[in-house]
């Protein structure tokens, strides 16, 4: 009779994303607080009440950690924006139910984009170009968004592309001054935030929505 070997392989499984998660949780920590070029493998396995070959083991190495911490804050703006445009919604409907998940998931994983924005130029080039092709599809997708709500005339864009990168600029910096327990709860700061991300797209109530053309910006 054959061994049931299923269950040992799964929990083995979940225990090492688990000693990943925890690696990563205390990294991000650090690099956030001390940044990354003062922050050592040392201080992450001491903030774990590990040794250094634990991290070692997880991840080969500082950039490794800090591919993953960057790479994870571009992925939670791009699942965000696939649930939305998965559910077949006008596009009206789509940028606002999106706006509110992009600002929400962004501000859920702050540190991780804060990490990214001032950390950027110490990622391997491979993983630069890796991460910057994530963003580049991210604002790709929500580009076509606007384009489809100015041609149905949700939107009143003249740029559609030059709109999301306004967007994404926003929704970014606002990792750098919220703060939570602050005067305003993320679901108001997403609420708030969302009706800037509609007056960028020229969705507001007041404005008269306007069937034009749009182009795109050309940016990096």
């Amino acid at each position: 009779m054959a061994k049931r070997s299923t269950p040992k392989l799964k929990i083995r499984d979940e225990v090492a994303a688990l000693k990943r998660e925890r690696t990563i949780g205390a990294a991000v920590d650090l690099f956030y607080k001390k940044g990354y070029d003062n922050t050592t493998l040392d201080e992450v396995a001491a903030l774990l009440g590990v040794t250094k070959p634990f991290v070692y083991a997880n991840f080969g190495s500082k950039t490794a950690l800090l591919a993953e911490i960057c790479a994870r804050g571009v992925q939670v703006a791009e699942d965000a924006l696939d649930g939305v445009l998965a559910q077949g919604l006008n596009p009206l409907e789509s940028l606002e139910r999106f706006a509110r998940a992009y600002v929400t998931a962004v501000l859920e994983t702050q540190k991780h984009i804060a990490v990214y924005v001032r950390e950027e130029k110490n990622l391997e080039p491979a993983d630069a170009r890796r991460i910057g092709e994530m963003r580049r599809e991210f604002f790709a997708k929500m580009t076509e968004l606007l384009e489809r709500g100015a041609a149905a005339g949700d939107f009143d864009v003249e740029d559609a592309h030059m709109a999301a990168l306004g967007i994404g600029g926003a929704v970014t910096w606002s990792t750098f001054w919220y703060r939570p327990g602050g005067r305003l709860t993320l679901a108001e700061i997403a609420d708030a935030m969302t009706k800037l991300i509609l007056g960028l797209a020229g969705a507001l109530p007041a404005r008269p929505r306007l069937k034009r053309a749009v182009g795109r910006a050309q940016a990096r």
